[in-house]
């Protein structure tokens, strides 16, 4: 600092002597400019330490939140991360239950399948033994009126075989 004051002092010092060889005006800027720098030289002297205190600790404070904001920043991109790292694995686990839904679908078909085959088969077997009664049924009745007529009847005699002939002829 004080090789500052002293260039300064120097390279204003020939400017005091040429300005007193010129013409003469009552200018007083040459006084008035060192004056000027003896002031700033004790304003620095005096100062100097509590400014450089002051920059060095508005330099700290600066450097402080700029840590704070750049931690604050690696936080949020760490929750960013975190989020994407959860959005995978949503992904991954509904990718997961969809293709189990269709699994669970295609055996439910199966299911339904065999079921639907069992109860068609369930009921043909029903129909056919229906037709062999409702066929049994009718041959009885045919029987039962044959030899309601054939007893009723006046003008037909017939013994027990020749009778036991119709029955069977009819049934077959």
């Amino acid at each position: 600092m004080k090789k500052l004051l002293i260039l300064g002092v120097a390279a204003l010092a020939p400017l005091s002597l040429f300005a007193a060889a010129g013409a003469e005006t009552d200018y007083d800027i040459v006084q008035r400019t060192v004056n000027f720098i003896i002031f700033v030289g004790i304003l620095w002297y005096l100062l100097a330490d509590k400014i450089k205190a002051f920059f060095a600790d508005r330099t700290l404070s600066i450097q402080a939140e700029l840590d704070k904001v750049q931690d604050t920043l690696k936080a949020s991109e760490d929750k960013v991360n975190e989020a994407q790292k959860q959005l995978d694995d949503a992904k991954k686990l509904a990718a997961e239950i969809v293709e189990n839904a269709k699994a669970d679908i295609d055996s439910v078909k199966e299911k339904v399948a065999v079921a639907v085959d069992s109860d068609i088969a369930n009921l043909e077997k029903n129909l056919e033994e229906m037709i062999k009664v409702e066929t049994s049924k009718a041959k009885r009745e045919v029987v039962a009126e044959v030899l309601d007529e054939l007893l009723k009847s006046d003008n037909i005699k017939l013994s027990q075989d020749e009778l036991a002939n119709i029955v069977l002829k009819k049934v077959a």
